[in-house]
């Protein structure tokens, strides 16, 4: 028997990747939110066949709660389509009529079983490596990691079988109906895939984590490149990673696992977003200052052109001219007049600063236009 840590980072790993795979073309088509309506209105529809069936163990809770998802897609793009309300605003008046019926009718039929509030939100990853999977008086593994792998398998299959179809819906629909494929009935079938996802993934991480595993990774992933392949396999690796690393920070501080694998989740997302080296805030804000200091350098050369050849050359084309004439700080100074040496643009014997040939075309070419 697998101990109970490796058990729930290898369900949390499991739980990760079958989500990201249909979140990576939710992020794409710009339906992000559309995963926390499933995943928040699939409440209802576990609790209606609850009180069909009277017990958990029931395929139909499946089946019950992946229609609810399904028809919490179908009453969201109804409204959308009528052209007076917006996409954000239509999710948010359908899914917490329906989640907010499911808690009631929890409180009202279902207060002796374990679904529970707390357990909607955060699961019950701790206590998921104790129920077990029993085949033929066999203990096979826990239930989740069993649930959760079909249900990998699944999308693993789906994708590599209509990876085109979804490639070709996702980023052009026109060709994709031109070719004769029907982007309604893929878009519905993500949805439905989504919808079982994440009511396989609702007992065990709670409605939280599935958002946060859908969305965040393929976001994270999305910053980082812009090819859907390698898009693809880094929001498993960051989601993997957000599993591993959020059981090892929820076991330091004695804290929520789902909720400590959502924060890494964010956290990985945050080094993203100001370290990207091609959308990054921390890049771009020093590409602006390089520019800057570019565009600065280029008008030190101008400067220079203009007093050269001239009677107070030696006493203008100096640094300490520059500070100024220019406005600059002396640090700033100094930092440009370094840079356009590097570059080429001029030469410096001690304070007199003088244009390079290629300055001086640079120089003349700026001046005229």
């Amino acid at each position: 028997m697998i101990m109970p840590q490796l058990e729930i980072m290898l369900i949390g790993s499991v739980v990760a990747v079958a989500c990201v795979l249909p979140g990576v073309f939710l992020v794409l088509r710009g339906v992000a939110l559309m995963s926390d309506a499933i995943s928040h209105s699939i409440l209802l529809g576990i609790i209606l066949s609850f009180l069909v069936v009277r017990t958990l163990d029931s395929p139909l809770l499946i089946i019950g709660a992946s229609l609810a998802g399904v028809l919490t897609v179908s009453l969201t793009e109804m409204l959308i389509r009528t052209k007076r309300i917006k996409k954000d605003a239509a999710i948010g008046l359908v899914f917490p009529v329906f989640f907010s019926i499911g808690v009631i009718l929890i409180c009202l039929k279902a207060s002796n079983v374990h679904i529970d509030t707390d357990a909607v939100l955060l699961g019950e990853l701790a206590f998921a490596p104790f129920h077990r999977m029993i085949m033929f008086g066999i203990d096979v593994g826990p239930h989740a990691l069993w649930v959760m792998g079909v249900i990998l398998v699944l999308n693993v299959a789906l994708l590599i079988g209509f990876y085109k179809e979804l490639k070709l819906s996702t980023f052009d629909s026109g060709l994709a109906a031109s070719l004769g494929f029907s982007p309604v009935l893929v878009h519905y079938g993500l949805m439905t895939v989504t919808s079982v996802t994440a009511v396989g993934a609702f007992d065990a991480v709670g409605s939280i984590l599935v958002v946060a595993l859908m969305i965040t990774p393929p976001a994270t992933a999305f910053l980082l490149t812009e090819r859907l392949p390698r898009m693809i396999g880094l929001s498993v690796l960051f989601g993997v990673l957000s599993a591993v690393a959020g059981y090892g920070f929820a076991h330091a501080l004695d804290a929520s696992i789902a909720g400590s694998m959502a924060t890494m989740t964010g956290l990985f997302f945050t080094l993203a977003l100001l370290f990207s080296p091609s959308q990054g805030l921390v890049t771009k804000f020093l590409t602006w200052k390089e520019q800057q200091v570019q565009f600065s350098a280029q008008m030190l050369a101008v400067q220079l052109l203009s007093h050269e050849g001239t009677d107070i050359e030696s006493s203008e084309n100096t640094i300490d001219n520059m500070v100024d004439h220019m406005g600059w700080r002396e640090r700033d100074a100094r930092r440009i007049t370094r840079y356009a040496v590097q570059q080429g643009y001029i030469q410096r014997e001690e304070k007199l600063l003088s244009l390079t040939p290629f300055g001086r075309e640079l120089a003349r070419k700026i001046s005229i236009s």
